[in-house]
């Protein structure tokens, strides 16, 4: 809840403080967002040297009120007078800078440079843009294969956004999705892919179900539920061929209100799944609290499952408490032989990634529905059949 999120918070402010120079200042902007002013004169090289001792610091786990807690820090770094004279102009570049680094993932340090102001500006028209696309209707879905194990049999389809843009051509979901979150227009273009997606589904074999992504911001609007009692309504789709996949980062705050969320759409009978387990926030609690229907593993670890001791201990572990407490698994990633012949060998319930298929548009799924049905018919073992079943689908 609130008190937890807080007492989070002044532990990592706690962490970001250690270590440091003499006569460091640390300011809690507000959020999730901080601000350390070092002594001057200071290098570049001794920035970021006090920026990896501030990452290394977080990346340690968290214990709040009984459940463990992992946060990711993303820094920015600005230097005077190089990047700004005044405060403001200083704060300016470096939370540019921070932006950067969020976008390349968890745990980066980027220096400011004048070329990040070019790309916030390009992500101001982007925002302006998105606020038209929708009218226009640019976005389209892409659905990738979800294989069930050890049947290989095709279970279903994730719902994947993409844009066409009129002038830029195709943009990356990386680039246009968090402009989308930051200026709330993830909320009306979520409602648009829920209902696009049921209806889409609705035409395929009975029992094959749809998987689309709730944003944080989606998920605690408080119009979700009715919005998708409507998109199932209006596609005339079963409420159990919908899967709702949130992240963990979304539990992190006011639990109370989650669960409250979670158990009001279980209510309506759609499956809920929790979304790239193993490197967010959920506590074995929510696991306790909440029956998710599935587990997605995140694809960090599939993609080391081959090279790294640590992440088949992690994906072991997470699928032997998923059994332990009858819930499904889905590993994301999947691009080798290997990898599915490991998970298969382990005991998880369903694969995603480029060897099972990629995300293709809505009229050639039945096409790839047919030529992995023939594939499946002629294999004696369906699992090591599925990777050429993918590779004869489409691109």
């Amino acid at each position: 809840g609130p008190a937890a999120g807080d007492a989070l918070l002044r532990q990592a402010a706690q962490r970001l403080a250690e270590g440091g120079m003499a006569g460091e200042l640390l300011a809690h902007l507000g959020g999730e967002d901080f601000a350390l002013l070092l002594p001057g004169p200071v290098t570049a090289e001794a920035a970021e040297r006090r920026a990896e001792l501030a990452l290394r610091a977080i990346a340690q786990p968290f214990f709040v009120e009984g459940s463990v807690a992992m946060l990711g820090l993303s820094i920015g770094i600005a230097l005077s007078p190089r990047h700004g004279a005044g405060a403001d102009a200083l704060l300016q570049a470096a939370s540019i800078a921070m932006q950067r680094a969020r976008e390349e993932g968890r745990g980066g340090i980027r220096p400011f440079h004048p070329g990040m102001l070019q790309r916030l500006e390009q992500r101001q028209r982007l925002r302006q843009d998105l606020r038209a696309a929708l009218q226009r209707g640019e976005f389209s879905l892409a659905y990738q294969p979800l294989i069930d194990l050890p049947s290989g049999r095709v279970g279903g389809f994730e719902a994947l956004m993409r844009w066409q843009h009129p002038r830029c051509g195709a943009v990356s979901p990386a680039e246009f999705i968090p402009v989308a979150e930051e200026s709330g227009l993830i909320v009306a273009m979520g409602a648009w892919a829920l209902r696009t997606a049921c209806a889409t589904a609705a035409g395929w074999p009975e029992g094959m179900r749809v998987a689309v992504n709730l944003s944080p911001a989606q998920f605690r609007s408080p119009g979700l539920v009715e919005t998708v009692r409507q998109a199932l309504d209006g596609a005339g789709l079963a409420p159990g061929r919908l899967k709702l996949e949130i992240t963990e980062s979304v539990l992190l705050q006011d639990s109370a209100a989650n669960l409250a969320m979670l158990h009001a759409l279980r209510d309506l009978g759609v499956m809920v799944v929790l979304d790239d387990f193993g490197t967010g926030y959920a506590s074995l609690s929510y696991l306790q609290r909440f029956p998710f229907h599935k587990l997605k593993i995140d694809q960090l670890f599939v993609r080391r499952l081959i090279e790294r001791d640590d992440s088949r201990k992690i994906v072991t572990s997470i699928l032997g408490l998923a059994r332990a407490l009858g819930i499904g698994t889905t590993a994301e990633g999947v691009e080798s032989q290997e990898q599915l012949d490991w998970l298969a060998r382990e005991g998880c319930g369903q694969v995603q990634g480029f060897l099972l298929g990629r995300p293709m548009p809505p009229e050639a799924v039945a096409g790839y529905l047919r030529r992995h049905a023939a594939e499946q018919a002629v294999a004696p073992d369906r699992a090591a059949a599925l990777a050429p079943a993918a590779i004869a689908g489409p691109g």
